[in-house]
């Protein structure tokens, strides 16, 4: 009996002291110009810290985003008032943020910064989250994660549209529904003149397609005017998807799935806890959640909507227009 609660007893001791021996995983933030900073720093550095965040601490920020983007650098004040009064240090460099931290989430909204940050932080060798966009352009995006496979390095990228549970249940086929077979998806699609077509905002209702339909897009066709844009992709297998952008509408998020059984709506913007979690596996794990091929044909998709519209609503082929942007990248 004595010896079962002496057993007990060191079984407790070690227990406490292997928690105690955890190391909280320390994070960096590079751009403050974006609300999803602000939410990031008061999820996981918040007193009412949910257990999933349990193990992180946001100890590092370096707050400059776009220099020509009013929405953005307009917010970098605020957000770094947010995050000094959550005990993190502001930064002035990325090279300095770097000494501090064991992985980066680059938040800076303004994509044609992120091949120069992500450069930087990837040849660090330290495991990378970049929010959305990816790039501003298809050529770019391709050259991030051509670095990032050298280097041996874990990125990934992601709208917090594509951790809607209810995509992920349909995307899965296993439900009453049946199968995916086709998806018309629809997002706010406001225009940036430094980004290439859906690259600003439209990747949002983009990455809700992608979860539903998977990769495997062959052609897009793109029709446009001043009020939307509709793109209409054809899967290899046959399947059609659509994604249309708002720009004189509701600004919502969400589509229609055409199922084997039934036609059901898509899931819509349910917060970024789901995209936050991801990410923090990502880091433990060094596994990204969405693969980089299925990324990188996103932002292909959107290229090849881009010529189409550029061609005056004709069918383009996605993977010539992949071809043309990975020949701009440098070997």
């Amino acid at each position: 009996m004595k010896r079962n609660v002496l057993l007990l007893l060191v079984f407790q001791l070690l227990t406490a002291f292997g928690l105690q021996a955890q190391e909280t995983i320390r994070l960096g933030i590079i751009g403050l110009d974006t609300s999803h900073s602000e939410a990031f720093i008061k999820l996981i550095n918040g007193e009412n810290q949910a257990p999933d965040y349990v193990g992180f601490k946001i100890v590092a920020a370096y707050p400059y985003g776009s220099p020509t983007i009013e929405s953005s650098y307009n917010r970098i004040p605020k957000y770094t008032e947010t995050a000094k009064s959550h005990g993190i240090q502001i930064t002035s460099s990325i090279a300095e943020l770097l000494k501090q931290v064991d992985c980066v989430l680059l938040e800076t909204n303004d994509g044609t910064l992120h091949p120069e940050q992500a450069t930087e932080v990837i040849k660090s060798g330290k495991s990378l989250f970049i929010d959305k966009p990816v790039a501003a352009r298809l050529s770019d995006v391709l050259a991030i994660y051509k670095l990032a496979e050298e280097k041996q390095v874990p990125i990934f990228s992601s709208s917090a549209l594509r951790f809607s549970p209810r995509n992920s249940e349909l995307r899965n086929g296993n439900g009453p529904e049946g199968k995916v077979v086709g998806a018309d998806c629809y997002s706010p699609c406001t225009n940036e003149p430094s980004h290439a077509g859906f690259f600003w905002y439209g990747i949002h209702g983009v990455e809700i397609l992608y979860t539903l339909m998977g990769a495997g897009c062959q052609s897009v066709t793109c029709t446009s005017n001043e009020g939307s844009d509709v793109a209409v992709g054809v899967w290899e297998d046959g399947r059609i998807g659509t994604f249309r952008g708002l720009r004189n509408s509701s600004h919502s998020y969400g589509g229609t799935v055409i199922c084997e059984k039934k036609v059901v709506p898509a899931g819509g913007y349910e917060g970024y806890e789901g995209l936050l979690k991801s990410i923090l596996t990502f880091f433990r794990t060094g596994k990204a959640p969405v693969s980089p091929s299925e990324t990188i044909e996103i932002y292909t998709f959107m290229e090849t909507a881009n010529e189409s519209i550029r061609q005056g609503g004709k069918p383009v082929n996605t993977k010539d227009i992949y071809n043309k942007a990975l020949s701009l990248v440098k070997n």
